[in-house]
C-alpha cells in the first residue's frame, strides 16, 4: 500500500526545484555553508538523518528575542535556497525563530520525494530542534505551506502540547486537489482532512480566494474541522503562490503571534480565539500549478 501511495505521490504532487538553487559544503572550520549564499550570522545549516537513513538539510533562523519557533514546511516547487528571503522577513517582523527543512530529494537533501518520507524529514528535523536547542513543543508553531500542510498534519496530530499550527493554502488530501470526491479513499495522500481533527491547538488557515490551484474550498474546510479556530484570512483575490507579498499576511500572522502569548499567560479559551474572518485585497499570482508541469 506505501509504494501505491508513494507512486501516486511522486506522479502530481512534488517537483523540486531542478537544478537546486544552492549547494552544502563544509568551510574551513569544518561547519555547514550555503555555497553561493551569503552567510547569516545568526542561521545555523544542519544535515540531519531520518529513519530511512535520507540526509535532510535544515536551517535554524535565530531571532535574539523570539518567544515561539517556526516549523516551517514549505511548498511544492521551492527549495531553500528560494526562502531565505521570506524567512529574514519573517524573522524579524514576527521576532521568532525559524527552523526550516528541505524535503527528501529537495535542494541538497537525499533521497526521493514521497509521502512518507516528508513524515520522516518533519519528524528528524523536530528532534533536531529538541536536542540542539532545547526548544519545548510548547513554544513550537508549526506551519505548513500548501505540500507542506500534508508533513505539518502529521506532526500535529502526534503532538499534544503545540503552541499553534498554521496551514497556508493548505490542501485536504492529495486525491481532493484533483477530484471533488466526498470521500477519503486508501490510495489518497496527505489526508488532512482525516488528521486536523486529532489537533488540539489553535489553528490559523490562510488562503486566497482566487487560487486556482487548491480551491479556496480547502482552506475553508480545513478551518471548520478544527477544533481549535483562530480568525482565518481569506485573502480576497489572492492566488496560490502571492500570499506573502501582501501587508495582511504579516499583520494577520503577528496578531496570531500575540494570541499565542496571551494565551500561554492566561489560558484563554477557544471561544475566545475565533473573531470575525478577515478578507484583504491581493493581486493576481502565477505560478507552477500543483500536479502539473
Amino acid at each position: 500500500m506505501g509504494n501505491v501511495t508513494g507512486s501516486v505521490a511522486a506522479k502530481f504532487a512534488f517537483f523540486p526545484p531542478d537544478p537546486p538553487t544552492y549547494d552544502v559544503c563544509k568551510d574551513q572550520d569544518g561547519k555547514f555553508v550555503f555555497s553561493g549564499i551569503a552567510a547569516d550570522k545568526d542561521m545555523d545549516i544542519h544535515v540531519i538523518e531520518t529513519k530511512t537513513g535520507n540526509k535532510v538539510v535544515a536551517t535554524f533562523w535565530r531571532h535574539p528575542f523570539a518567544r515561539f519557533t517556526f516549523l516551517y514546511s514549505h511548498g511544492n516547487a521551492a527549495d531553500l535556497g528560494q526562502m531565505q528571503e521570506l524567512f529574514i522577513e519573517l524573522r524579524a517582523h514576527l521576532r521568532v525563530n525559524i527552523m526550516s527543512y528541505d524535503y527528501s530529494g529537495y535542494g541538497a537533501s537525499t533521497g526521493k520525494p514521497s509521502e512518507f518520507n516528508t513524515y520522516y524529514d518533519i519528524e528528524a528535523v523536530y528532534h533536531c530542534l529538541k536536542s540542539e536547542y532545547g526548544i519545548r513543543q510548547e513554544d513550537i508553531i508549526l506551519y505548513g505551506q500548501s505540500v507542506g500542510s500534508g508533513p505539518t498534519l502529521h506532526l500535529a496530530a502526534k503532538l499534544q502540547k503545540l503552541r499553534g499550527v498554521v496551514l497556508h493554502s493548505a490542501i485536504l488530501s492529495g486525491i481532493r486537489v484533483l477530484y471533488p470526491v466526498k470521500m477519503t479513499f486508501w490510495f489518497d495522500i496527505f489526508k488532512n482532512i482525516d488528521k486536523i481533527r486529532h489537533v488540539n491547538c489553535p489553528v490559523l488557515v490562510i488562503h486566497g480566494t482566487n487560487d486556482d490551484i487548491v480551491d479556496l474550498s480547502h482552506g475553508k474546510r480545513l478551518w471548520e474541522l478544527a477544533k481549535e479556530k483562530f480568525d482565518p484570512l481569506w485573502v480576497k483575490g489572492g492566488g496560490h503562490c502571492n500570499l506573502e507579498t501582501y501587508p495582511e499576511y504579516i499583520k494577520h500572522l503577528r496578531k496570531f503571534i500575540n494570541a499565542m502569548e496571551k494565551l500561554s499567560i492566561t489560558g484563554q479559551t477557544k471561544q475566545q480565539l475565533t473573531p470575525t474572518p478577515s478578507i484583504t485585497e491581493s493581486r493576481n499570482n502565477k505560478c507552477l500549478r500543483f500536479g502539473k508541469k
